[in-house]
């Protein structure tokens, strides 16, 4: 993925880098078209993520490596000073020439104020000094100008740089966890890292430097207020003194609000992606509720923390507007009670002194101690992150021709020591090369144990583990990546044809790929979304097989595909294409341990046989008592894929495929795969409906009206208090010359009246700026974080009713980005932008008012300025805003990266894949650190564009001022120009804050976007079933035709059949038959077409919670969430304690839940990784026996267990549901022989149904064949259950004589 051409700045002179004139052909195009991608620039090499990251990393190294010989804490701060702290010092130069001139240009004013105190037309010397000084103030705001920009440019370059090298080390580590280490951190957490905590070092670059220079410019503007107007000012200074104090209070607050919030918002984005992972399981169970409420019930907590921050941000921003008004009034109330004449010329040096002092002070030495606190808080957690253990690979030695491969010698390993028994104990194994091990044994018997320790995932305790020669792993839960399903099997290899057409055939896959709409380039989405499950399972294992490896481990590739597919992969692939490498295969398929070399069983971690299939017979060692439980898995880390989603005609288990069978390949059916949508992207400008919806989502209409007077009446304070000073010096003026005239006595008691007059109105008008003041900010920062919050709710409550076919086109980092960095921007920086936009835009419209009243002709520029401005604004955002919405879809790639390799994580570190998923990382974050630098860049030249002007409209002002000395007042001239020198810096920071809003506006657009999604159906209708429906578990499908989305092809065609009450019906056919459809259509995860009655009642006319709460479903992806064992079976709390006992003992999982620390109230990790996948299997189990519904549906549900344990499930199923209408997919048909009837199913059409001993005497049924390729031996098994089950029924009378005579065909629909 990369961004489209080579950048301008490359190659651009010293004028165009200043004036960023390379910018203006994109910004041209911008104004003609929609921006793409690949219109962006791509980004310099020096800036690229490798370069930056491996910078940042080597010195991390070292930091680590000194901290542990001195035994210490390595210092994250002091790596990242070292590497950006000489760039950073020099960006400090300009910022101190900048507040220089700051400095500098109140006492030129000061100068040109006292001309006119002292006019005499006939002075032209002191004319032509007057000149002087307005030219000098004219060539310092220039200069003003470019340092501002230079500041800017590269504060936040470096800022840009800081996080993109930390995403860089984020990632790395992230691939080098240990398994233990991602049991302590969480999928949420990292990406909570990636999106906002990285985001603090693009803040505190800019106000930084201000540490150190607020403190110097506030002692250096005290020097020159002392010379101006003596003692007074150390009563302003007081004020000034006394706040410092307070904000550094603040800003410890604010490090602490964010730690607290920081957290909550991990656990709120860790759930989110738990909901988008299961979404298909919880709408099966209904439990959109419970889920609801507990993520409402977070984000009221982390909104709480955050409004305490929005409410001292409120007050920072407040001070900031009233602090001048306060520190001003105690200096000219000091001053004048002192005795002192208030003149014009004292009066403005003085208060233009305060107003620079104002913003460093109070703005932005606040903001700098707040941003300090903030990222100290970040920094913290991602040094913590980078401090978690990595996984140590075990050194792997190069292969001798006659060395065993792999050799395990007296090996004892623990995943947590803690707290486990050891996962193996005493383990010795030899694998020689072209062996085949297999390796069996019962549930958390350590089969994937073992193989994790041979991959070095798993830490030995003791013994000795060699390795020699390379290793390939297919995992047992299948890992696929978003991107072609070509890209997934090579994974990084060079393609070549021969070899991969061998490995594709050999992998079943040949077929699949025929009939795939794009054929081996068929993109598929997040988690392989778009492929069925026994797809999905053999792009896993062709990937292995395509790597050309020494060493094979096969953790159970069998079990999601079906019998005829099984055998095909073992044939062709583990015993024909692989027959001359080292194979190590964990199975629960007992038929293939006759092919096996060497057979290991593994029970409790321990050996407890091992030799060939022949001599453990020989010991009379039986193979088939001893499994007793279900399959082991995996790791902590990795959490169980999402169910195979998109190609919904098919599934783990309905599975199998296909193609194997070439003579039978015309037969078989079309998979649905959908290829995943683009992200969208609105056009234009935000339209005033999202920014109608922002506000109001927030704040009532009343509340609204209030926030409007408060504000109109803070800013006629604020105003009429300035003006009533220049009238005050105005009057002294004119008392002085009367005092001179008339020498008259009776002027003291006059003026002491005139004084109190002057400071009564004076402090009324202060007390009133700043009451409504504090009150304005603060009401609006409620407004909008209450905004976010509801937003935020209404976004998450659309999503949870989203169809499941969004989620199948939507990958995970998309959905996720909204809810962490859209949201995140919503909570913290856009109320501050917008609170601080809404402030400047009254003090401008009071700024121009003053100004107007004074010299009306004033009006003529400012119009000009503002038309010119708007001109600009209007050519800038065409163009920034298209960049800003590219910059948040750039940004979606780089999270679903992290997600999906979070989930490969041991495939990725057997196949030695880290260094090309990190390159991969990096060219990701690249297009996304183009465009951002982009949008910086965009903004630097708008905003330097509105200085230039507004240096103009200074200069015109100053001179126009001097051009009209006749007939003006000093205290209007000061007016004028100091306003006219605040009216420069706002009105261009205005017009900015405007241009930022609207781009900050985009993340609400984005998330209002997906708060008008479409809906499935109605949780809850008007039409409700009877309390105790269904109460027999009659189900009827009449005409039923089913497809995923409106425009996808038929995967169900007419169905119609009935099931009886009580009835127990297995499902089978073979991939893409349409099993799981029956399931999706039962359950109207798309709306059905055709008519589906439960118990006579229509289904599609009940509300979809009445209706699924009333089936039970056991899921062929076990799915439990991060919450207690207690919440992950019982979330509505419907259940007793003894219940819930009860029905872990008939799973045979009580024993294990008594073993864990906090039995039932024990929180599950991620995903329920503390437990094997075959536990998870049976919790799902334990969920079906708790809700006692008379309809239960289990789909491929003992996929993963051993052959004992789906006897026990069986015989649990028999006995809790003996009154219930069971309907099972299975593709074990010894799971399924013993059914009333068999359902078949071919290409979405009934074949056949009918009893299975019925369904077995027609040789030339499509059961007959399926029960034939089991070979003769379990063929003959299947034929003698079927006729036992016929038997008992028909002798206990349950079966009508005429039904077994009778046979139910239904013709093919060709």
């Amino acid at each position: 993925m990369t961004s489209g051409q080579g950048s301008p700045l490359a190659h651009a002179g010293c004028l165009s880098r200043l004036f960023l004139c390379w910018l203006s052909p994109l910004l041209g195009l911008g104004k003609k078209q929609r921006l793409e991608e690949n219109d962006m620039y791509s980004v310099l090499q020096e800036d690229s993520s490798e370069t930056l990251g491996k910078e940042l990393q080597n010195l991390w190294d070292c930091e680590v490596r000194r901290s542990k010989k001195q035994l210490c804490e390595p210092s994250l701060t002091s790596v990242i000073v070292r590497c950006y702290g000489a760039s950073f010092s020099k960006a400090g130069l300009f910022v101190l020439s900048l507040e220089c001139i700051k400095v500098i240009q109140p006492l030129l004013l000061g100068k040109i104020i006292e001309f006119f105190e002292n006019y005499d037309p006939r002075d032209e010397h002191s004319l032509s000094l007057a000149y002087a000084y307005t030219a000098a103030i004219s060539l310092s705001t220039f200069g003003l100008t470019i340092l501002q920009h230079l500041y800017y440019y590269h504060t936040q370059r470096i800022g840009m740089r800081i996080r993109v090298a930390l995403c860089h080390m984020i990632f790395k580590k992230a691939l080098r966890l240990s398994s233990e280490s991602v049991g302590r951190t969480t999928t949420g957490q990292i990406v909570n890292l990636l999106s906002n905590d990285v985001n603090r070092f693009d803040e505190i670059t800019l106000n930084l430097h201000y540490l150190w220079l607020g403190p110097l410019q506030a002692v250096v503007i005290l020097v020159l207020l002392w010379y101006e107007i003596g003692l007074s000012c150390l009563a302003g200074v007081v004020i000034v003194l006394l706040m410092l104090p307070v904000q550094t209070w603040f800003g410890k607050l604010f490090g602490l609000f964010r730690s607290k919030s920081v957290i909550l918002t991990d656990h709120r984005i860790r759930i989110m992606n738990e909901v988008v992972t299961g979404i298909r399981i919880i709408k099966m169970y209904a439990w959109e509720m419970p889920f609801s409420a507990l993520l409402t019930d977070v984000r009221k907590k982390e909104i709480g923390e955050i409004m305490k921050s929005s409410y001292l941000r409120g007050l920072n921003m407040a001070s900031f507007f009233a602090s001048s008004k306060i520190i001003v009034f105690f200096t000219f109330m000091t001053y004048s009670l002192l005795g002192n004449a208030i003149t014009a010329s004292s009066v403005f040096v003085t208060v233009s002194l305060y107003g620079t002092i104002k913003l460093t002070v109070t703005l932005f030495f606040p903001l700098a101690v707040e941003k300090v606190s903030e990222t100290r808080v970040s920094i913290s957690r991602i040094r913590n992150y980078l401090l978690l253990e990595e996984v140590e690979r075990l050194a792997v030695l190069s292969p001798g021709e006659k060395d065993f491969l792999v050799e395990l010698d007296n090996v004892t390993c623990y995943w947590d020591k803690t707290v486990d028994a050891p996962s193996l104990q005493n383990v010795s194994i030899s694998v020689k090369p072209q062996q085949l091990l297999a390796v069996i044994g019962p549930v958390g018997g350590g089969k994937s144990s073992l193989l994790s320790a041979i991959m070095g995932e798993l830490p030995g305790d003791a013994g000795e583990l060699t390795v020699r020669g390379t290793l390939a792993y297919a995992s047992q839960q299948p890992w696929v990546f978003p991107g072609t399903i070509r890209s997934n099997i090579l994974f990084g290899k060079e393609l070549n044809l021969q070899k991969y057409e061998r490995v594709i055939k050999a992998c079943a896959l040949k077929r699949d790929m025929e009939l795939l709409p794009d054929g081996d380039l068929t993109l598929i989405g997040d988690r392989g979304a778009t492929l069925s499950g026994g797809q999905k399972a053999r792009v896993n294992l062709a990937r292995a097989v395509y790597q050309d490896a020494d060493i094979y481990l096969l953790d159970d590739p069998l079990s999601a595909v079906d019998a005829e597919v099984g055998k095909f992969l073992f044939d062709h692939c583990i015993k024909g294409l692989l027959k001359h490498k080292c194979r190590i295969l964990v199975t629960h398929q007992l038929q293939y341990l006759k092919g096996a070399d060497h057979i290991v069983v593994l029970k409790e971690g321990i050996i407890m046989a091992q030799g060939t299939y022949t001599g453990l017979n020989r010991s009379g060692f039986n193979v088939v008592s001893l499994l007793k439980s279900n399959e082991d898995l995996l790791s902590r880390a990795v959490e169980p894929d999402k169910h195979s989603i998109k190609s919904r005609t098919t599934n783990h288990s309905n599975n199998s495929h296909s193609s194997l069978l070439q003579q039978d390949s015309n037969a078989l059916p079309v998979e649905t795969v959908h290829t995943m949508t683009e992200e969208t992207r609105v056009e234009g400008n935000v339209s005033s409906e999202v920014y109608v919806r922002y506000f109001t989502a927030g704040c009532s209409c009343l509340v609204l009206l209030v926030i409007v007077l408060l504000s109109v009446a803070a800013e006629a304070a604020y105003i009429l208090q300035d003006w009533w000073l220049a009238n005050w010096s105005n009057g002294h003026e004119k008392n002085t010359t009367e005092r001179i005239s008339k020498m008259s006595n009776h002027t003291a008691p006059h003026q002491e009246k005139d004084l109190n007059f002057y400071l009564g109105v004076y402090s009324g008008l202060t007390v009133a700026a700043v009451f409504f003041g504090y009150a304005r900010s603060l009401v609006l920062f409620h407004g909008l974080v209450r905004s976010s919050q509801s937003l935020h709710n209404s976004m998450f409550s659309v999503v949870l009713r989203c169809p499941v076919r969004f989620f199948d086109v939507n990958p995970i980092g998309r959905i996720l980005n909204r809810f962490s960095k859209d949201i995140g921007q919503m909570d913290s920086t856009l109320p501050i932008t917008f609170v601080d936009f809404y402030q400047l835009c009254l003090q401008n419209a009071g700024v121009v008012a003053v100004a107007a009243s004074v010299i009306p002709l004033i009006l003529v520029p400012v119009v000009l300025l503002l038309l010119l401005f708007l001109y600009l604004r209007r050519f800038y955002l065409q163009t920034s805003r298209d960049i800003k919405r590219l910059e948040a879809t750039t940004r979606s790639p780089v999270f679903s990266h992290l997600s999906s390799s979070l989930h490969g994580l041991w495939t990725i570190r057997a196949f030695k894949a880290t260094d090309r998923l990190q390159r991969q990382f990096d060219s990701y974050q690249d297009v996304h650190t183009g465009t951002w630098f982009l949008y910086l860049m965009t903004s630097r030249w708008f905003a330097l564009r509105l200085d230039g002007i507004c240096s103009i409209f200074i200069t015109v002002t100053a001179f126009g001022c001097l051009l009209l000395r006749d007939g003006l007042r000093a205290g209007e001239v000061g007016l004028v120009l100091t306003y006219a020198m605040t009216l420069v810096g706002n009105f261009q920071w205005t017009v900015r804050q405007s241009a930022e809003v609207e781009n900050m506006m985009t993340s609400v657009e984005r998330v209002v976007e997906y708060a008008k999604l479409e809906s499935e159906a109605s949780w809850e209708t008007e039409k409700k079933p009877p309390p105790d429906w269904p109460s027999r578990g009659s189900v009827t499908f009449n005409n039923v035709n089913f497809s995923y989305s409106e425009d996808g092809p038929l995967v169900l065609k007419d169905l119609s059949f009935s099931l009886r009450p009580s009835e127990k019906v297995g499902v089978v056919g073979r991939t893409g038959a349409g099993k799981s459809s029956l399931v999706s259509a039962l359950f109207r995860l798309s709306e059905p077409k055709g008519k589906i009655y439960i118990d006579g009642i229509l289904t599609s006319e009940l509300g979809l919670h009445d209706l699924r709460q009333k089936m039970s479903i056991i899921p062929q992806d076990p799915v439990l969430f991060s919450d207690t064992v207690r919440k992950n079976l019982d979330p509505f709390c419907q259940n007793s304690d003894e219940d819930l006992w009860n029905a872990l003992e008939e799973v045979q999982l009580k024993a294990v839940v008594e073993e864990l620390p906090g039995r039932l109230d024990t929180l599950l990790a991620e995903s329920g990784s503390n437990f094997s996948v075959g536990q998870r299997q049976l919790v799902c189990l334990a969920r079906a026996v708790l809700r006692k519904n008379r309809i239960l549906v289990i789909d491929e549900a003992t996929a993963n267990v051993d052959p004992r344990t789906d006897e026990l499930i069986q015989k649990t199923i028999r006995k809790k549901f003996s009154d219930c209408t069971v309907v099972t997919i299975a593709h074990r048909l010894n799971t399924i022989i013993d059914s009333d009837r068999i359902l078949v199913l071919h290409n979405g059409v009934i074949q056949e149904l009918d009893s299975p001993s019925a369904l077995l005497q027609n040789p030339e049924g499509l059961f007959s064949k399926m029960v034939q390729q089991l070979g003769p031996a379990e063929a003959s098994a299947l034929i003698q259950a079927a006729t036992q089950v016929f038997n008992t029924l028909f002798l206990n009378g349950t079966l009508d004589k005429a039904l077994f005579n009778m046979k139910v065909f239904y013709s093919k629909q060709n």
